[in-house]
């Protein structure tokens, strides 16, 4: 399967959206299967992997009806409060949706220090025992405690969304690539090269801008610990569908069919039991 291995739904209300301001009004509406299944199909994509966006099991249960009722939604990554007394009990009712396949937390929006709370750890540490993964979402800044986490935890699968958000406007990248390589040596850490546009200059980036830092997560991930995703309809911010599609394409253009098939599906479906 080719697999958009990180891409989101929403029922838009102000409220609920509060992260999506004014300057991104291109996104202040619905999003919702039927507008990426065309998408996903022009682009030559069998399925996704929808992942959570707001912090309420309420959306997981949106989700997974979404699931069950689109069959190009393979996996779904949801929410959990990991530091919850009763995060056994939230897990083992969980454990009933075969396509729910992770956690995430907006760790981006918590304060540095937060992935290194024992209560944090102890609830990733759970997740093993249901054969879940966790999806890993911060800024550059986090980097450290997300070296402490994934040391913490050596059985547990991790995946850096978004690269880890490297700022790629002002060309920051030495932290940002010493932290990526430490964590890279944890085998069971995998990369996902998505959402990059956002962190670049919305209105005039080029795919060369991108390129030092996918020099990076080649080198240090390799070809069997990375995967793609869109992280549409975020993306549109700053270009379309194919525009961020074109990145990485353009970039892996020289690697093999074996190697694109592992990039663009195998390594998704693998790490998250598609």
């Amino acid at each position: 399967m080719t697999i958009d291995a990180h891409q989101h739904f929403w029922y838009y209300t102000a409220k609920d959206y509060a992260w999506i301001d004014d300057s991104m009004k291109t996104i202040q509406h619905d999003f919702l299967p039927a507008d990426l299944e065309p998408i996903l199909q022009k682009n030559g994509f069998d399925g996704c992997v929808l992942v959570q966006v707001n912090q309420t099991e309420h959306e997981n249960h949106d989700f997974l009806k979404f699931a069950q009722l689109y069959s190009f939604i393979k996996g779904v990554v949801g929410w959990v409060d990991l530091r919850a007394d009763n995060l056994w009990e939230r897990l083992s009712y969980f454990k009933q949706f075969d396509k729910l396949k992770g956690f995430r937390h907006i760790v981006q929006g918590e304060p540095i220090g937060f992935m290194q709370q024992e209560s944090f750890i102890r609830g990733v540490k759970k997740l093993l025992d249901f054969d879940y993964t966790y999806d890993i979402l911060i800024y550059p800044k986090q980097l450290k405690d997300a070296l402490h986490l994934v040391r913490e935890c050596p059985d547990n699968k991790f995946v850096i969304d978004h690269i880890a958000k490297p700022d790629i406007k002002n060309k920051g990248i030495s932290k940002w690539s010493n932290y990526m390589k430490a964590i890279a040596q944890h085998q069971q850490v995998y990369c996902k090269i998505s959402g990059m546009v956002t962190e670049a200059d919305w209105n005039k980036w080029e795919k060369e801008d991108f390129y030092i830092y996918l020099d990076c997560v080649l080198e240090f991930f390799g070809i069997d610990r990375i995967m793609y995703g869109s992280d549409w309809p975020v993306c549109l911010v700053a270009g379309a569908y194919e525009d961020q599609l074109g990145i990485v394409q353009s970039y892996f253009a020289q690697l093999s069919e074996t190697e694109k098939a592992k990039l663009f599906g195998e390594n998704a479906t693998r790490f998250y039991s598609l």
